[in-house]
């Protein structure tokens, strides 16, 4: 059974208040704080207690400071600490194009878009992991089959 300590949660959730608070850039808090050497992982290490950790209130709190430090557009600290990578995604032209009016109707960037749709949580179910699935029956599909 995972621990839920509220004391744990505050604890975590104190120490990114106090990053916070000094007002670093977006890259430096993600890398101290959610980073995989970040407090959040340090005090979660294991992959359940990060996920009941991800559902919680401090956590919100937690990704909003993120999206304040993102909206205030200074750039990056260029310490040497957090050098940038490139990746090279393959998208069908119909996801490039809403992504491309996504972040026009934002008035940002495709760039800045992208980064902040890899920011959020995802659930579990809706990633493919690359087994075939035996398609499940729909409610219309049962209903007309009498099952």
């Amino acid at each position: 059974m995972i621990s839920h300590s509220p004391e744990k949660f505050q604890d975590v959730f104190q120490a990114a208040n106090e990053c916070f608070q000094k007002s670093p850039d977006w890259v430096t808090f993600f890398r101290e704080i959610l980073g995989i050497d970040g407090v959040i992982r340090h005090a979660f290490p294991d992959a359940d207690s990060l996920l009941v950790f991800e559902k919680s209130s401090e956590y919100a709190e937690i990704q909003q400071m993120l999206v304040r430090l993102r909206g205030k557009n200074v750039p990056t600290a260029d310490d040497g600490k957090e050098p940038t990578r490139v990746i090279t995604v393959r998208l069908p032209k119909s996801l490039h194009e809403s992504l491309r009016i996504e972040a026009h109707e934002h008035r940002t960037s495709m760039n800045k878009l992208c980064i902040s749709k890899l920011l959020q949580l995802i659930d579990e179910a809706m990633i493919p992991n690359g087994a075939p699935e035996t398609p499940q029956p729909t409610m219309a599909q049962t209903e007309m089959s009498g099952m």
